[in-house]
């Protein structure tokens, strides 16, 4: 699956054959199994996920072809345990295989969060599309993405794949098709073919972007952890897992999916005095001092809310990218660098994309990759902008900046007067931008994800703020409902609490608004019970979106 995400736009072995693949299992053999009083472990969790895949593999869609492999771990303050897997068949990756096991503190099944629960049987895993034929017509969807302009240096790498996203699982090709446009900035699709038939199954954006102490250009004066010593400070922060910004130099490169060509430098900024940037775009380091600054922030949020040790929950930090193509309007977030890149903007339509909310909005997109993986196209890729739209606003309510103060406007620092408009989208009223959905309906998976984003963040705008006229840190909003109700808030802290164990623990690769629901209320449920106010206002807000 894409791995870029834009702005805009077991210790016993497997029943019945059954290959299970935890990793560090064998390091944690000799750990006691969680008694009575015992608060259980990571590795506790994943033996004892191990041992329910091996005794339960038909209630989980095992068969002898497949095999699982761990993505995430989750163990909840009263010791109930969600492992999250990944599945393969006959060798090939499974779009759509991921589930998740849930526990009890003792180690005892409590049920799965699955994906998809087709069953998994082919005649075959041998291709009848060729894979060049495969990267030629992603290509030509590509192009036809992209119509009107001249491409260059397009590279499509096709994938074999089983597709359990869309109905009755079979043979695919993952293409994913990258270029160069007219201006070298990158494009591209992800495209998945029928291997049998050569039909075009699904395409969606390869890019996922967001429209998307020193001198800031947007966040005033602001602190910085920073490495080395005069005359050569570095913009790396040791106390975030050595995160740092470099200067892309306004190249471009190819490295923005599974393909790496050339990819652009990343020459970490330094400094002499360690006072960074003049606030202006006059100085290059400026807008370095808001991208490092946006990472410190999304990794603080995510720590200090929701107790993540940085993007990825394993404390390494990622790397930013800043200066990036040639008037390039994007930003986006890369798994396979794991950094975020950061373009300079026209000047007519968009400045430089390196405001708070784009920085949590693109690090999100990396928890999203480390967690439920929604997938980038349909409802779930809807979800998957909404979540990074809903957590970049919690950043930078979080951060409490008074020159960036929080709202619930997406990118309206970055945006220009050429744009028409003053934000790129809206939550209280995401119709605002003329093309997002404020309700949802049958179409609203064939919307681009930016747009049936709509659905999700009107739903948390509900959630936290409630419905009707108000003003939030000088900003007025008029958040109508779909059915004409009145909706009650429960404040944003309650809206991120419940929004990430949702994500953590429930959703999965696959999940459309109706599952999101489910996810929601069940950690509306675990987290605050069935009888209160929290329970309540999740249905609530569900519906006046028309999500019942």
């Amino acid at each position: 699956m894409s791995r870029i995400r834009p702005y805009f736009k077991g210790s016993r072995p497997a029943a019945a054959g059954v290959a299970v693949v935890v990793a560090a299992l064998m390091a944690t053999a000799l750990s006691p199994t969680a008694g009575a009083e015992e608060t259980p472990t990571r590795a506790t969790a994943l033996k004892n996920a191990a041992a329910v895949l091996a005794d339960l593999p038909g209630t989980l869609g095992l068969t002898p072809r497949q095999n699982t492999t761990v993505r995430d771990v989750v163990v909840d303050a009263d010791g109930t345990q969600h492992v999250r897997y990944d599945r393969s068949y006959r060798g090939l990756p499974v779009l759509g295989g991921d589930f998740v096991v849930h526990l009890a503190k003792d180690g005892t099944y409590r049920g799965a969060s699955r994906a998809t629960r087709k069953a998994l049987s082919l005649t075959g895993v041998t291709p009848r599309i060729a894979a060049p034929k495969a990267a030629d017509l992603a290509a030509g969807v590509l192009r036809a993405a992209n119509a009107g302009q001249t491409l260059r240096r397009l590279t499509a790498r096709p994938e074999l794949v089983v597709d359990a996203l869309h109905g009755t699982p079979k043979l695919a090709w993952r293409t994913d098709a990258v270029a160069q446009d007219s201006l070298g900035n990158p494009v591209a699709r992800t495209v998945l073919t029928d291997a049998r038939t050569g039909a075009r199954i699904d395409a969606w954006d390869g890019i996922e972007t967001a429209n998307g102490d020193g001198k800031s250009l947007y966040s005033g004066t602001v602190p910085l952890t920073t490495s080395g010593s005069q005359p050569a400070y570095q913009l790396k922060d040791p106390t975030r897992g050595n995160t740092y910004t470099g200067d892309a130099a306004n190249k471009t490169d190819l490295c923005i999916l599974t393909v790496c060509l050339n990819r652009a430098p990343a020459t970490v900024f330094t400094d002499a005095d360690d006072h960074w940037g003049d606030g202006t775009t006059g100085d290059r380091s400026t807008v370095a001092v808001d991208a490092q600054y946006g990472t410190d922030v999304t990794w603080d949020y995510y720590r200090d809310v929701h107790g993540r040790n940085g993007i990825a929950g394993d404390g390494k930090g990622s790397f930013n990218r800043v200066h990036y193509g040639n008037k390039y309007n994007n930003a986006f977030w890369d798994d396979s660098c794991f950094c975020m890149t950061y373009g300079d903007g026209d000047g007519t339509q968009l400045g430089p994309l390196v405001s708070l909310d784009v920085a949590g909005h693109e690090m999100s997109h990396g928890v999203t990759s480390k967690t439920a993986a929604l997938t980038y196209s349909g409802e779930s890729g809807g979800l998957n902008e909404a979540t990074s739209d809903i957590f970049g606003t919690l950043v930078e309510f979080h951060a409490d900046n008074a020159a960036e103060p929080g709202d619930y406007l997406i990118g309206e620092r970055v945006v220009r007067s050429g744009l028409g408009r003053d934000a790129l989208r809206y939550m209280d009223k995401p119709s605002r931008d003329g093309q997002s959905a404020d309700c949802w309906d049958s179409s609203t998976g064939q919307l681009d994800v930016h747009y049936s984003s709509g659905v999700g963040n009107h739903f948390a705008y509900l959630l936290a703020e409630g419905s009707g006229a108000k003003t939030i840190n000088g900003v007025r909003y008029d958040s109508p409902t779909c059915d004409g109700s009145t909706v009650t808030g429960i404040g944003r802290a309650k809206l991120g609490t419940i929004w990430y164990r949702a994500l953590t623990v429930y959703m999965t690769s696959s999940t459309t608004y109706a599952g999101a629901r489910t996810a929601t209320l069940n950690a509306a449920k675990d987290l605050y019970g069935t009888g209160g106010a929290e329970y309540a206002a999740v249905a609530a807000a569900w519906k006046a979106v028309n999500v019942a």
